[in-house]
């Protein structure tokens, strides 16, 4: 396993992180499969793991801090998000500070984290969703520096709504957000243009979340696949979002070098941009974390796939079904 510096904050991480939603409420969750997983990547060299409130109200969470407690042998990083008030996501440009993280709000369910987690302090604490509009508010800013000063939280980061990655620049240069978590793969290449010079000129840590397109990068995904009803993804890959998903996929199957699978490429292309502190696939089973560890070798794509790949960039708005 690679380690990059986590922005100013100076962490050595993992290169790959962990991605904790599927182990709460998608299809087919089991926490012994889940926690065995979670040993295997440790044992494999991961040490960053994202996780939140939000996914399976605390199970998530507290499925991590019976990792953390029996895992003391190795440094962890742990990293939780707060859900927004109003429970929607993503954010929308008319929702008010007030309806989605007051202040009391936002100390209340870091509480919660704590307590599922079982620690007295969080290394990373993230708004689930964000606004820009919301940068000069004093109401967030004090709750964050409270949080802070308290030794309840180490750093906090904001998980910017999908395909909106310049959302939170302002936010970004008040100087009190450590981390930037956005949705960054082979398709959505954007996050290139503004943010990643700005988190590079200030300091902050970049998450890549969704390396995989939610699956379609893993070429598992066709214009057949049905999802089960209660499987989130049911929502979201719905026909308009699916058959392109899938045209997509297939027209990168043909650039993918032989003896390489199309996630380990979608992992190599994330791994190229040194503006990437880490990458959290989600890692259900054991041979997920096999597959996604052992993409962290060192070992780059060469300069002219990682060209031929941003040929592949997919420019997307948010839609009623981008959740």
């Amino acid at each position: 396993m690679k380690y990059r510096k986590f922005g100013r904050l100076n962490w050595q991480v993992s290169e790959i992180g962990y991605g904790m939603w599927g182990m709460a409420g998608w299809e087919g969750s089991d926490d012994t499969e889940s926690e065995k997983s979670l040993h295997l990547a440790i044992d494999r060299g991961v040490n960053f793991f994202d996780t939140a409130y939000a996914y399976g109200d605390g199970h998530s969470e507290k499925i991590l801090g019976r990792i953390l407690k029996s895992r003391t042998d190795a440094k962890l990083y742990a990293a939780s998000k707060i859900p927004p008030k109003n429970r929607k996501w993503p954010s929308k440009s008319h929702f008010t500070l007030g309806e989605v993280f007051p202040a009391d709000y936002i100390i209340d369910y870091t509480e919660k984290s704590l307590k599922n987690i079982g620690v007295e302090k969080i290394d990373l604490m993230q708004f689930h969703v964000w606004e820009d509009a919301w940068a000069g508010f004093e109401e967030w800013q004090k709750a964050v520096e409270k949080l802070k000063q308290e030794g309840k939280v180490e750093a906090f980061g904001i998980s910017v709504n999908r395909w909106e990655p310049e959302n939170c620049i302002k936010t970004l240069r008040t100087g009190l957000i450590d981390t930037v978590q956005v949705i960054y793969n082979i398709f959505d290449q954007a996050p290139e243009d503004t943010l990643f010079p700005v988190c590079d000129e200030l300091g902050i840590a970049v998450i890549a979340r969704v390396p995989f397109d939610e699956g379609t990068l893993t070429g598992a995904i066709t214009k057949d696949t049905v999802f089960p009803e209660d499987d989130w993804r049911a929502s979201y890959f719905v026909p308009e979002n699916l058959i392109p998903s899938a045209e997509r996929a297939d027209r990168l199957r043909p650039v993918v070098p032989a003896g390489m699978t199309m996630a380990e490429m979608a992992l190599r292309f994330i791994l190229s941009n040194p503006s990437v502190a880490t990458t959290i696939p989600g890692m259900r089973k054991e041979r997920n974390v096999l597959a996604n560890t052992a993409a962290s070798d060192g070992k780059g794509l060469s300069g002219e796939l990682i060209s031929t790949l941003r040929g592949h960039r997919w420019d997307r708005v948010p839609t009623s079904w981008s959740q």
